[in-house]
């Protein structure tokens, strides 16, 4: 009768899940350096070359030619004024709706069901949809306009006029994708055990008392992972510029990845759109990692 030693039977046990788990992380390994880490690489190549999207003749190296450009270029500095704008106003005042909302639908009342589903309904919504819907909403003569016009107020032309229309894209992204940031929060709010609220209020604290001291606190982990996520979705704007107003009027809600884009295909300068590319990477990078710093817990800064 032929025996196999435990140490032999416990290394091919070993093999055989050391291959299976090869073979499970193979397939998204390909997708990541097939999708990810070659068209980084890429842009950083093509941004120190004349590579054009069309062209018989490969890119030559320039060297920091584009950058020189890039900095001097009117349009480059209304889209990086534009996205850090829209970034400023729209991470605390997303967050701060979401959770507010949050806090509103976080019982388990009557209907809070219905009212979860209907705030969410604009994310599971394409932003293509959206887009549209607020685009004629946007109109001089369109429902916005209407609302306004029954108080006595003559509303604005808010996608032609360069002093509202980011304005408008501002609270139409607000409203798109507050709800996602809602189930968040929800999610969150629902982990801080129920416990803590009663002693709390055996000690007469107050509602505003029990969001400060219970609430907040215990969302640590969750506003850290909402905030980093808003700022990347706000700093990646594109869709609502692209289909409400394609960067105008004179540039007024061009954004950075708008920029980036409509240099590289449209135009097809494929070397000065990875240049533009790599600033967005920069800038977003180093947001994200002040953000992480300030927003740790206190006891991993000592």
């Amino acid at each position: 009768m032929t025996t196999i030693a435990p140490g032999r039977h416990s290394m091919q046990g070993r093999a055989r899940e050391s291959i299976v788990a090869t073979a499970m992380f193979l397939p998204a390994a390909v997708l990541i350096v097939t999708f990810l880490i070659i068209p980084i690489v890429l842009t950083f190549v093509l941004a120190f070359t004349d590579a054009r999207l069309i062209s018989p003749v490969p890119g030559k190296f320039i060297g920091l030619e584009n950058f020189q450009n890039l900095f001097t270029d009117e349009t480059f500095w209304a889209s990086l004024r534009n996205t850090l704008i829209f970034t400023a106003v729209i991470v605390p005042v997303q967050s701060g709706v979401a959770l507010c909302t949050a806090l509103l639908v976080n019982g388990k009342t009557r209907g809070t069901t219905f009212f979860r589903t209907v705030y969410f309904l604009p994310v599971v919504t394409s932003i293509v949809v959206v887009s549209m819907l607020w685009l004629f909403m946007y109109q001089k003569d369109g429902l916005i306009n209407a609302l306004l016009a029954k108080i006595g107020i003559q509303g604005p032309d808010w996608l032609g006029d360069p002093h509202w229309a980011l304005f408008a894209i501002i609270v139409m992204s607000i409203w798109q994708a507050m709800g996602f940031h809602m189930i968040i929060w929800l999610s969150g709010l629902q982990t801080i055990p129920p416990e803590l609220y009663e002693a709390a209020a055996l000690d007469g604290a107050t509602g505003w008392q029990r969001f400060a001291h219970v609430t907040w606190p215990g969302l640590r982990a969750t506003r850290t992972f909402i905030l980093i996520t808003i700022t990347i979705a706000a700093f990646g704007l594109f869709s609502q510029v692209n289909i409400m107003t394609q960067g105008g009027p004179l540039d007024s809600t061009t954004t950075l990845v708008y920029q980036a884009v409509r240099t590289g295909f449209q135009q097809q300068q494929t070397g000065y759109a990875s240049a533009i590319s790599m600033v967005f990477f920069v800038l977003v990078l180093i947001v994200t990692v002040i953000q992480s710093y300030l927003t740790r817990d206190k006891e991993a800064r000592r």
